[in-house]
């Protein structure tokens, strides 16, 4: 089983499982313990090394910040080792930094590891066929989002239009104001041909549409499933066990 075979839906669905249980307490031995279980289930599904890692770096650059900004103004509890103005670490801040730190490091990796392959395509065919999600929302989602490229291109070419009719060359804010709606005039009326189109081609075909590319949902798909509960719930075991469970309703 490798993670390029695995279809989108079941790694959205696995990463669900998982960050919706450790969402639930503010500990550091559920996070530890679901992150160690997902390094295992990446190793099994394939994932490859080098893209983990680059992916992997920004998320812990992403949780070491995070967990920066809890040590210095987090809970203050037990000694306090400095103390200046706002910023307070104690005790108490130390051990909130260490659980956020692990805790965002355990809810995006397999978010962010999981998707390393995952085209928007197939994420399109995997919702309207696995989870049976209604395609007109499914595929104009999809169209939209090919589209996000554009805006970029678009806005370039504006700025170099407005600059050959010597309106770009003073009053920066009311130049960016009117590009901007000008973009979005852009925006809305590409948006509305797009969709004429898709609806002449039989893009919105109900309840008979057929899909291109079929997205398969079997075995594979359920044990990686099965393998996010099974993270989930040792770690909500673990944690329950050692004393270090802290629900969030109780805070």
């Amino acid at each position: 089983m490798t993670a390029r075979t695995i279809n989108p839906v079941a790694r959205l669905l696995t990463a669900l499982v998982i960050a919706g249980a450790l969402v639930l307490s503010v500990d550091w031995v559920s996070a530890l313990t679901a992150l160690v279980g997902e390094i295992v289930l990446f190793a099994v599904v394939g994932v490859r090394l080098r893209a983990a890692l680059t992916r992997g770096a920004v998320v812990a650059l992403a949780a070491t910040l995070t967990a920066i900004t809890i040590l210095l103004y987090g809970q203050v509890s037990g000694t306090v080792y400095w103390h200046f103005f706002l910023v307070t670490i104690s005790d108490g801040s130390i051990a909130l930094a260490a659980a956020t730190f692990l805790r965002v490091l355990a809810i995006a990796l397999p978010s962010v590891i999981l998707f390393i392959d995952v085209e928007s395509t197939e994420l399109a065919d995997g919702l309207g066929q696995a989870l049976r999600l209604p395609a007109r929302f499914v595929i104009g989602a999809l169209a939209g989002l090919r589209l996000v490229g554009l805006l970029g291109q678009d806005w370039q070419y504006l700025g170099y239009a407005r600059r050959a009719r010597g309106v770009a060359d003073h009053a920066r804010v009311r130049r960016v104001a009117g590009q901007t709606f000008a973009l979005l005039v852009f925006a809305v009326r590409r948006g509305s041909k797009l969709a004429t189109a898709m609806e002449a081609r039989g893009f919105g075909a109900y309840p008979t549409r057929t899909w291109a590319r079929p997205s398969p949902f079997g075995a594979r798909e359920f044990a990686l499933i099965a393998a996010g509960f099974v993270i989930a719930a040792v770690a909500i075991g673990v944690s329950v066990s050692s004393g270090a469970w802290n629900f969030i309703g109780a805070r």
